[in-house]
């Protein structure tokens, strides 16, 4: 096992509260620091599992902020979050940025979802924004306003 100094091991605290598994941040520590370390080393960097619950507490407090900070805008179901989904895109950018057609197609795919096009959101109004005014034809005018007084009527 490396031994490692305090950066590399903040960066493996952090990165596993966001939810990065411990092959990922091995990889990542690799790029970064150009250190290799396996995910046994990594996954006692997690207090949440039986292998990190050593870990000493400025590293779980650390843990349990990020994680606190990274889930405010998730839910239980993480790909349905659009920073789970544009972080997704970003790792998948960084592998394929050698691919232009690829990385072109992320970086679509990206706009379109920060640009609210994959929502079920419809907003339909009128003239002007207005409501829009439907009338039934094949009621007659005067006996829906007939009916419509006599239950107003009621109330």
């Amino acid at each position: 096992m490396a031994t490692l100094k305090e950066p590399v091991k903040i960066f493996i605290v952090q990165a596993l509260a966001c939810r990065d598994t411990p092959q990922e941040v091995a990889e990542l520590v690799k790029q970064e620091f150009k250190i290799s370390i396996d995910r046994i080393q990594v996954a006692a960097y997690d207090p949440t599992k039986q292998s990190g619950k050593n870990l000493s507490q400025k590293f779980v407090q650390l843990f349990n902020e990020t994680r606190e900070k990274f889930d405010a805008g998730l839910i239980d179901i993480p790909i349905a979050n659009k920073h789970f989904r544009l972080k997704q895109y970003q790792k998948q950018l960084e592998r394929n940025a050698k691919n232009t057609v690829m990385s072109l197609k992320i970086l679509e795919q990206a706009a379109k979802d920060v640009g609210g096009q994959f929502t079920n959101r419809q907003e339909i109004t009128g003239k002007d924004g207005k409501p829009i005014e439907t009338v039934n034809s094949s009621v007659p005018t005067e006996s829906y306003l007939k009916a419509r007084e006599r239950v107003l009527d009621e109330y």
